[in-house]
């Protein structure tokens, strides 16, 4: 917009002063806001973190992976590990027909990793122990199963554990399988700390040890 500063016809010029002193400024009144302020929205307060949600359980669909891994001291093979889809760990266990299933594959596993030392070697094959489902565990009745189809020694419940907690675990010895070279099998494995009390608890005894898994509960 241009101001035309020509007061009349004639084309005087009009004082600029005189013109702006003729405007009128509105006045706009402003309320005073108070200022409230959210304590729990201090960004300069530490951040409190979400609790881990635990109630999505673990899952494995069976897709072959062997591997070798060491957790918590101990090297250990296993064929399978945790997935995001498949079957739920409780719905594993609790499947029947997942026995036979764990056996047959872990047996060729096995077969296949010992080669002729297992035919030479006088082996066995033992767990962890019995912490929960005494009389219908799923490690134990895997490593029975295992045992025949290898022809090797099955031994029940060579440790007993000292300790509820599974992490830092404490296990005695309860049998000492009468065999030079040992498989202590396990069917899932998290931290290791449960392979880790066993071999410290076997440390002590002149034993061949071979350690494994069924499914590495790691992704």
């Amino acid at each position: 917009m241009l101001l035309n500063l020509s007061d009349n016809a004639n084309g005087e010029v009009a004082d600029a002063d005189s013109i702006l002193s003729d405007i009128a400024v509105p006045e706009i009144d402003i309320p005073a806001v108070g200022v409230v302020v959210d304590k729990s929205k201090d960004l300069f307060c530490p951040e409190k973190r979400a609790a881990w949600d635990n109630s999505e359980e673990a899952r494995c669909d069976f897709s072959r992976h062997p591997s070798l891994t060491r957790r918590n001291g101990v090297f250990f093979l296993s064929l399978w590990k945790k997935t995001l889809y498949g079957r739920t760990l409780s719905e594993i266990k609790g499947d029947d027909d997942m026995i036979e299933f764990f056996a047959n594959e872990m047996t060729l596993f096995i077969s296949d990793f010992l080669g002729k030392n297992l035919s030479l070697g006088n082996w066995g094959i033992c767990t962890t122990p019995r912490r929960r489902h005494k009389e219908r565990n799923f490690a134990s009745l895997i490593s029975a199963a295992i045992g025949k189809k290898l022809s090797i020694p099955y031994y029940d419940d060579v440790a007993r554990c000292r300790t509820r907690q599974r992490i830092n675990a404490v296990f005695t010895l309860n049998i000492l399988p009468d065999v030079p070279n040992l498989i202590v099998f396990d069917d899932f494995v998290t931290t290791g700390s449960t392979l880790g009390a066993m071999k410290e608890m076997l440390s002590f005894y002149d034993k061949n040890i071979l350690y494994v898994a069924g499914i590495n509960n790691k992704l």
